[in-house]
C-alpha cells in the first residue's frame, strides 16, 4: 500500500514536472517577440528612447533592438516590415514617400517650423490622414515622430556659405532615394548618395565635401573631426517614425494598444528633450573643437527651396491645401 501512494505520488509530480516543461514555452510564447531595427548607433538618445519603451512594455513584449543598420540597411526596414520580417523600425518619411508620393510634402525642406511643430503635426487631423494613408496602403501603424534635431549643412571645405548660389558644386552626401536627393538639390548642392556608415570616410577622403545632418548625429559619429564648418541652415526638421507593423499592432487588444501608445509617446518625448538640449551645448562644444559655426541667410535658403520643391513633380502629389494646413498648426 505504502508502495502503491508513494508510486501514485511519484508519477503525479513527473506528470506535473512534465506539464510544467511544456506550459514554460508556451508562457513564454504569449510575450511576443518584437525585433526592432534603425540605422543609429547604440550610443544615440534614441538607443535609450527604444530601452525605456522597451522596458514599459516588457510585461507583452520582448522588444530585440538592432542598431546600426545591423540587421537592416538604411532603408530597407521598411520593406522589412511589410514583408513581416520585421515587426518594428524607426522609418524615415522619406522611405514612406518613394511608396506613396503624397508623403514627400512631409519631407520638404523648411514645412515644419520646430520639433514641437512636428509632434503637433501628428497630433492633428491632418496628420492622423497621413497616418491612415500609411496604414491603409503600407501595412504599417505610426506611433509617432522621433526627433533628432535640425539638419545642418556640415563642410569640409573652408568656403564660405550665405546663400545657395555659394553651394554650386558642393558634392553634398544626402541618403538615397530621389527625395533626399531632391532636398541637396533644393539646397543648391550637388547631392552624392552614400551610405550613413561611409560619411566619416567621404569626407576625409575628399569624396564628399559634405553631409547634412543635425548636430546630435555629427557628434555621435564624430564627423566633425573631418569638417571645417557648420552652417546653420536648419533646412529640415529631422525627424523619423517609430512603427510597428499593422499585423502586431491589430493583433493587440485594447488596453494592450493603449498600453503601448502611451509607452511610446513617453520614449519619444523624452528622446525630444534629450535631443533639444543636446543640441544647444554642442554649438560651444564645437566652436570650442576649432569648427567655424555661423547661420546663413535663411530666407534666401527657404525661398530657394520652396520654389525648387513648388516647381518640381513631387508637388503634383501634394494633398490640396496641405501646407496651409500644415503651417496653420
Amino acid at each position: 500500500m505504502t508502495f502503491e501512494l508513494t508510486r501514485r505520488h511519484f508519477l503525479g509530480a513527473s506528470a506535473a514536472l512534465a506539464g510544467g516543461a511544456f506550459a514554460l514555452p508556451a508562457l513564454a510564447q504569449d510575450k511576443a517577440e518584437l525585433k526592432f531595427s534603425a540605422v543609429f548607433s547604440e550610443q544615440d538618445i534614441r538607443a535609450n528612447m527604444i530601452k525605456i519603451f522597451a522596458e514599459a512594455v516588457s510585461g507583452s513584449f520582448n522588444v530585440q533592438p538592432y542598431y546600426g543598420g545591423t540587421l537592416f540597411k538604411q532603408g530597407t526596414e521598411l520593406v522589412a516590415l511589410q514583408r513581416g520580417n520585421l515587426q518594428m523600425g524607426n522609418i524615415a518619411p522619406q522611405d514612406i514617400s518613394k511608396q506613396i508620393p503624397e508623403w514627400s510634402v512631409l519631407t520638404s525642406a523648411y514645412l515644419f517650423r520646430d520639433a514641437a511643430h512636428v509632434t503637433a503635426f501628428f497630433a492633428s487631423d491632418i496628420g492622423a490622414e497621413f497616418k491612415q494613408m500609411a496604414e491603409d496602403k503600407l501595412g504599417i501603424h505610426i506611433l509617432g515622430p522621433t526627433y533628432f534635431g535640425a539638419r545642418q549643412v556640415g563642410l569640409k571645405p573652408n568656403k564660405k556659405i550665405n546663400t545657395p548660389a555659394d553651394m554650386a558644386g558642393i558634392k553634398l552626401r544626402m541618403p538615397g532615394g530621389d527625395a533626399w536627393q531632391f532636398l541637396g538639390e533644393a539646397l543648391g548642392a550637388n547631392p552624392v548618395p552614400l551610405a550613413y556608415a561611409e560619411v566619416y570616410t567621404g569626407l576625409q577622403t575628399g569624396a564628399i565635401d559634405g553631409q547634412d545632418n543635425p548636430l546630435p548625429n555629427v557628434k555621435n559619429m564624430k564627423f566633425y573631426e573631418v569638417m571645417s564648418q557648420i552652417v546653420m541652415t536648419s533646412h529640415l526638421v529631422g525627424y523619423d517614425l517609430l512603427t510597428v507593423s499593422s499585423e502586431v499592432w491589430k493583433a493587440m487588444d485594447a488596453d494592450t494598444r493603449k498600453t503601448f501608445q502611451e509607452a511610446a509617446n513617453k520614449a519619444m518625448a523624452w528622446s525630444q528633450e534629450q535631443h533639444l538640449a543636446q543640441e544647444q551645448s554642442l554649438v560651444k562644444e564645437f566652436k570650442d573643437a576649432g569648427l567655424e559655426i555661423y547661420t546663413p541667410d535663411i530666407d534666401a535658403f527657404r525661398k530657394f527651396a520652396q520654389d525648387k520643391y513648388l516647381s518640381s513633380d513631387l508637388a503634383k502629389s501634394w494633398p490640396a491645401g496641405v501646407l496651409e494646413k500644415v503651417a496653420a498648426i
